[in-house]
């Protein structure tokens, strides 16, 4: 693994922060107003897997904005993946012996019941500021964003150096199939930038941008099928054999479980340079574990806040449980899913060993289940990429900080470095922690996120494709 370079780790860190853009003060209002209505009615699309889904709905609104906006038709190709499919719009450079700039997202998102929801989750709407509906931070907006940007490229008569590829994904939320599709159709590329999430953080107090994470790495995702069984009985006749008895104590022995916290060169870089902008003892807790993981009171300030326990280490947590066949029968089978993100440099092997021991009873069963995932080393450290995502982020917010970091996983970035391409994840939208609602209730993205990233995709493509 390389370290990460000067270049981030001692990035110019200022107090200074400016409010997210408007608008009207904007330089590309044509582009920001397309991302925002495009946004919307790909929402409106149920792009879920399963029956309904929308996907291929969602492609076909895409391509035609791109055809509109100057995409010859023969450059955009929508392919089926079993049940999904992917897209790709080419814009062909003049240099056709560089390889090509991806820019990655998917057309899918989790599933919403508007049952739940305040507002139904596919009837899309801006209000107080926001845009609402499921899919506004993941992803449909970054996809959005990046055909607006691209179209605004041709207007104002931009030729790429090298060519790029617009990649959509069908089914990253679930089995991911079409993003290994995808990697294997474009392992000849030169590097992906991945505009899924919202890699922008702004300041729960001042509602103005506190700094800027972009990622070369990802935990891997795994699955693993905890199973007890036995012959069962009358519940009239209770025995100390109990099938869902042995499977919750051997859950709340995982769950009481600490694995051992560790750092590597960008989780290191990321804890110096955020520690500098977290109050109390958040920010303390950063400090003195980037200095020394084994510090238990860090461990124990950071193991206490969801946001940060994910990058101290590997995690695992009980998602689905599962016993007993009848009211008044003892149960002959119990079954629970645990979901591991593992931390970069062990294997699933080494983690479903571990688990086997912290069980530590031998007739729970555990095996891995884990669909569509697979163990990634980290990307190089690019200095190309690095002064590009930097020179963007400061052509709007000048000195913002901006710190590498690994992502919990699992993105379609996980499919190109498989296949030795680069890939970086830096999303452009900015968001406070406590509004991010990916995969929850009330999905939403204040709108005044879209000018800022409009200029920072304006500034990093053609530095990537030049």
């Amino acid at each position: 693994m390389r370290r990460i370079p000067a270049l981030l780790a001692c990035v110019a860190f200022s107090s200074w922060m400016a409010p997210l853009a408007s608008a009207e003060t904007s330089a590309y209002p044509q582009a920001n107003q397309q991302a925002l209505e495009l946004a919307k009615e790909a929402i409106a699309l149920r792009s879920v897997t399963g029956p309904g889904d929308k996907t291929a709905d969602v492609a076909t609104l895409f391509k035609s904005a791109l055809v509109a906006g100057g995409f010859s038709t023969k450059d955009i190709a929508i392919t089926p993946v079993a049940d999904t499919l992917y897209m790709t719009a080419t814009w062909p450079g003049s240099d056709p012996s560089l390889k090509p700039l991806v820019l990655l997202g998917h057309m899918d998102v989790v599933e919403a019941k508007p049952a739940d929801w305040q507002r139904d989750p596919f009837t899309p709407v801006v209000e107080n500021g926001y845009l609402f509906g499921r899919g506004a931070t993941d992803m449909k907006l970054d996809d959005t964003l990046v055909i607006a940007a691209l179209l605004e490229l041709k207007r104002e008569g931009y030729h790429p150096k090298r060519t790029i590829i617009l990649a959509f994904s069908g089914d990253e939320e679930t089995a991911m199939r079409s993003g290994a599709a995808l990697a294997d159709k474009l392992a000849g590329a030169e590097m992906v930038l991945n505009v899924d999430g919202a890699d922008g953080v702004i300041n729960e107090q001042t509602g103005k941008p506190a700094y800027f994470v972009w990622a070369a790495a990802e935990k891997t995702y795994a699955d693993y099928k905890l199973m007890v069984t036995n012959p069962g009985g009358h519940s009239s006749e209770p025995r100390a054999d109990n099938a869902i008895d042995r499977l919750a104590k051997a859950l709340l022995r995982i769950q009481a479980y600490q694995f051992k916290p560790e750092l590597n060169d960008i989780t290191r870089s990321y804890f110096q340079e955020t520690a500098k902008l977290e109050p109390g003892k958040i920010g303390a807790a950063m400090k003195a574990f980037a200095a020394n993981p084994a510090d238990k009171k860090a461990i124990a300030t950071l193991s206490a806040d969801p946001s940060e326990v994910g990058n101290i280490g590997t995690t695992c947590v009980v998602t689905m449980v599962s016993g007993g066949h009848a009211t008044n029968a003892l149960p002959q089978r119990a079954t629970a899913n645990i979901n591991c993100r593992i931390f970069p440099g062990h294997s699933k092997d080494a983690i479903l060993d571990e688990l086997k021991k912290v069980a530590a009873d031998q007739s729970v069963t555990i095996e891995d289940v884990t669909a569509g995932s697979v163990a990634t080393p980290p990307s190089p450290f690019r200095k190309d990429f690095a002064e590009a995502v930097t020179k963007a982020i400061h052509k709007i917010y000048p000195g913002l900080p901006v710190i590498p970091s690994i992502q919990a996983g699992a993105s379609d970035s996980m499919w190109f470095r498989k296949n030795g391409v680069p890939s970086y994840n830096a999303s452009p939208v900015f968001i406070k922690p406590s509004e991010s609602f990916m995969h929850g209730l009330n999905e939403r993205t204040p709108v005044s996120s879209i000018p800022p990233a409009t200029e920072y995709l304006m500034s990093i493509i053609p530095d990537l494709s030049h």
